[in-house]
């Protein structure tokens, strides 16, 4: 069995990556469709897409109340996975419709000639809040914290993926170390109620750098990564890719 999954949108003629939506599944439908007009478009959500927070069903209403928008701008969706998001949703495919689907960690997109690396999670530095239902997300009909929220290295997958393409983009929830958001001020308040936030967001970003120093020590052409996460906006090109940061619900066209 393989370790990656593979998926192909030929009849793509343009890609978009959005930032965290938050369980934003109509808005960005709205927005995409109907705001901008995109046409013809596979738009891949960075991660915290919000699977889990509610009842399965709920993501069937989602797509039934919008698969005719979807269809008639021949508009395709897929969803990475991020810290908040439930990683089974994502492992198991379970949302897995022509026009609106999860991917798992480690699956490749080929699209307008682009070769896709897809790999999701992140901490949630708000974790002790919704593991105890502070935060106002915990109900008892379903969860709002996964232990097993942190990106994996899976050098097997990459060994995999290697035999078979070249990756020149990644999309990721969490970003390498190197890319902002550098400043760690912003985790103090959260380390108080949880000592061990800083450290796994520096294992977090750690297992990025891990991936980025695979595909680059492995000859892979990479020129662009994508990523959410950090509720901010940010661009720079360095050693020749170009990282891009995106707020919420923001998009950013992949040449």
């Amino acid at each position: 069995m393989s370790a990656f999954q593979t998926y192909s949108f030929p009849e793509a003629k343009n890609i978009v990556v959005c930032g965290d939506i938050h369980g934003g599944f109509n808005a960005l439908i709205f927005l995409s469709c109907v705001r901008y007009q995109m046409t013809d478009t596979l738009i891949v959500v960075a991660g915290d897409c919000g699977f889990g927070f509610e009842r399965p069903e709920y993501y069937d209403q989602v797509y039934n109340r919008n698969a005719s928008r979807l269809s008639q701008a021949n508009n395709r969706i897929v969803m990475v996975r991020g810290n908040h998001d439930d990683p089974a949703y994502f492992r198991e495919e379970r949302v897995h419709y022509e026009r609106f689907r999860c991917v798992p960690d480690y699956s490749v997109i080929q699209v307008c000639d682009h070769t896709i690396l897809c790999v999701g999670g992140a901490v949630s530095i708000d974790r002790a809040y919704r593991k105890t239902g502070e935060s106002g997300f915990l109900r008892p009909d379903v969860a709002s914290y996964w232990v097993d929220e942190m990106p994996v290295f899976n050098e097997l997958a990459l060994d995999e993926i290697s035999q078979n393409f070249k990756i020149d983009t990644v999309i990721t929830h969490t970003a390498p170390s190197f890319c902002e958001l550098s400043d760690k001020a912003g985790l103090a308040p959260w380390a108080t109620m949880d000592p061990e936030i800083p450290a796994d967001c520096g294992r977090e970003r750690k297992t990025m750098d891990q991936i980025h120093a695979y595909l680059k020590s492995s000859g892979h052409p990479l020129s662009r990564w994508y990523y959410g996460h950090f509720h901010k906006s940010w661009c720079s090109e360095i050693d020749g890719v170009l990282y891009s940061m995106l707020d919420i619900m923001e998009f950013k066209d992949i040449p």
